[in-house]
Parts: C-alpha cells; structure tokens; sequence
C-alpha cells in the first residue's frame, strides 16, 4: 500500500493550491491581467482533473475496505457475496486509477493546448516531393476535418505539375498542438512517379513542422519597425486578384535572445482577397516564428533529456516511410507499421499519433519515477 500512500499524498497536497486557483480565477484584478488568467485557468483544468481523479480513487479505496469489512463480519452470505463482488470490482479499478493519477502527476508540455501554424515543403525528388507535400496537405485537411477543428491556408507555393513546393496553414482547435506535434520531421515516400516510363520505383521526401501558435502576449513585436508591402496575388481566383493588391509582405527585423544575432524575418500572405485579414495571418505567423526560436532552447532541453525521438522537436529526423507498392506505412520512432496506406492518405491517422502518445507517456513516466 506504500504507492497508494505516496499517490495519495501527492494528491492531499494539491487540494489547497485547487482552490487558491479556483479563487483567483474569479478576481478582477487576475482577470485584467491577460497572460495571468490564461495561465491560471490552463492549472485550473488541469487541477479539476487531478480533484476527480482524487475523488474517484478514494471512493475506491473506501469500497476495498468496506468491502473487506462486510466479508469479515456480516452473517448473511448474500451480503458477503455482494461484498466479494464490489470487491473484485473496485480493486480491479484501482491499478487502471493509479496510472491515470501518475500521468496527470506529470506536468504537461504547457504548449500541448495551443493551436499550432502547420508548415509542409517539399524536399528532396522535385516535381515528386511537391506532389507528395500536396498528399500530406490532404491528409492533415481530412484529419482536421475529423477532429472537427479548422484549418485555414495563409500562404501556398505551388509544385510545377500540382502539389505543393511549400504550404503553410493555421490549426484551430482543442488541444491541436498536442496530437499535432508527433507529425514534426521528414516524411518519406516511396512509389513509381506519373512521370516515370518504366515503372521504377522512386524515394523522395516532404517536411512537416508544426509550431505551437503564439499569442498576442506571447512575444513583444515593435509594430512601428514592421514595413510593410502590399502587390498583387498571383494564380486561379477571377479578376479580383489581379486587380487589387490583396497580398501582404512584412518585414522584421528581429534580434535572436539566444544567439544575440540581428536577422530579417520574411513572411508573405496571400490567400484571402481581404487585405487587413492578410495582415492579420501575417502577424500571426510573425509572433509564432520569433516564439519558436525563441522557445528552441526549451525544445532542445526536452530533446536532451529524451531517449527516443517520439516528440524531440527535431525536425530533420526522418520520422516515417509511406511505401506505395507494398501500401505501407512505418513510423520509425515507434516501429509502427501497418498495411492500411490508402485510409492512412485519407486522413485515418489517430491510430499511430496515440501510438506515440502512448510511448511518450511511457518515457515521461520513467523519468518522473512515480
């Protein structure tokens, strides 16, 4: 009983920061204070969890002993089989309890509830790697599509025969950065290009980052030093995007904190015909970049720290081969593999992210030692 002893204190010690934090949610002063209260009201959640996961596994325990109880004194033997019963039912509970308990223990990654900005290029086989970063984009817009969340374009460099040289796009949601982050690396696919007389087959790959999403408060970002450019959007999209200067350019000037070097940051946004929600997008992608580089130093700890690659943050780690000819997918970090490439394509993903997730608790588990 020593582990349940140790669970059980741990959780004691919460209940008085549980309703500080339920008190100060409720004050004007916190409330005013915006990055104060987003913080607050994430341990909020986070709290309530741990307090009905609390509840549950006292009421568990306390069936155990009241069980043990009836077993040991009452006469009536129909009394004592419904006691064996409650019994057998509340300490097959307990174990699947205390392994919840000890993963809401762990901190979580405080970025896991963001949105995130979803960025794929294509990489090494030309017009194949394009055409493969237009397969993912696919994939993730029917994943999304699925988990209800929304999924808007800010910016697109299309392939010379389809797909994608590049695509970027923003991910709102519940917990999106969360389940998202696992799909971070290189993406590798091997299959006999449309292009190819003879029927070999040939490997090219695409990359995928996702960034959590920064908020307004995140980052401080001197908008007077931004300049901006206005032009036309190119492609498909009727007279308006020829006509009018609907497409933005920003220019920043950004001092790395880490590096202590000065660098330009580009960004162009051109897929909405509204000029001010151009702006908008472009802003964003802005804070969420100079929070990316500048949280690096974070990532590179957990990547430190890490014995596996399941969610390093490395984002030149070839993470999974999509094989055609064999209708295979393998993800490397995991050793998952299955023979279902063709819903895999179709947005059927959820299966292997909890793979990872699963195998990522499991290394968070080992290195807290609960």
């Amino acid at each position: 009983m020593a582990e349940t002893n140790t669970l059980l204190d741990k959780l004691d010690g919460l209940v008085a920061r549980f309703e500080e934090v339920s008190t100060l949610i409720t004050d004007p002063a916190v409330i005013a204070d915006q990055r104060r209260y987003v913080k607050l009201t994430k341990e909020y959640k986070e709290l309530s969890d741990l307090m009905k996961a609390r509840k549950e596994y006292m009421q568990a325990l306390g069936g155990i002993e009241e069980a043990k109880d009836i077993i040991a004194n009452e006469a009536d033997p129909e009394m004592r089989d419904m006691a064996r019963e409650e019994l057998d039912k509340c300490e097959a509970r307990l174990p699947r309890l205390e392994e919840e308990i000890k993963l809401l223990l762990i901190p979580a990654d405080p970025q896991d509830s963001r949105n995130a900005i979803l960025e794929i290029r294509g990489g090494t086989g030309g017009d194949e790697a394009a055409l493969f970063a237009g397969d993912l984009f696919r994939m993730y817009s029917k994943y999304c599509e699925r988990k209800g969340w929304r999924l808007e374009v800010s910016s697109a460099n299309e392939g010379a025969v389809g797909g994608f040289k590049e695509i970027i796009c923003s991910v709102t949601g519940e917990g999106v950065y969360g389940t998202l982050k696992y799909e971070s690396g290189v993406h590798r696919v091997q299959r006999v290009p449309a292009t190819e007389t003879q029927g070999r087959v040939h490997t090219s790959a695409a990359s995928v980052a996702v960034l959590p999403e920064a908020e307004p408060f995140d980052v401080e970002i001197n908008e007077g030093e931004i300049k901006w450019d206005t032009f036309r959007s190119g492609g498909a999209g009727g007279q308006n995007v020829n006509k009018v200067e609907s497409g933005v350019r920003l220019r920043y000037n950004w001092k790395n904190p880490n590096t202590g070097v000065v660098e330009e940051i580009l960004i162009e946004c051109t897929e909405t015909r509204d000029q001010p929600k151009n702006k908008e997008r472009a802003l964003s992608r802005l804070r969420t970049f100079i929070y990316d580089k500048e949280h690096q130093k974070y990532i590179d700890d957990i990547a430190s720290k890490r014995k596996t690659m399941v969610s390093t943050g490395d984002r030149s780690a070839k993470i999974r081969t999509y094989n055609y000819p064999q209708g295979r997918v393998t993800d490397h970090r995991i050793n998952y593999t299955i023979y279902n490439l063709s819903a895999f394509m179709d947005g059927d993903i959820q299966d292997c992210i909890d793979h990872l997730i699963v195998a990522e608790n499991a290394e968070r588990l080992k290195e807290s030692e609960l």
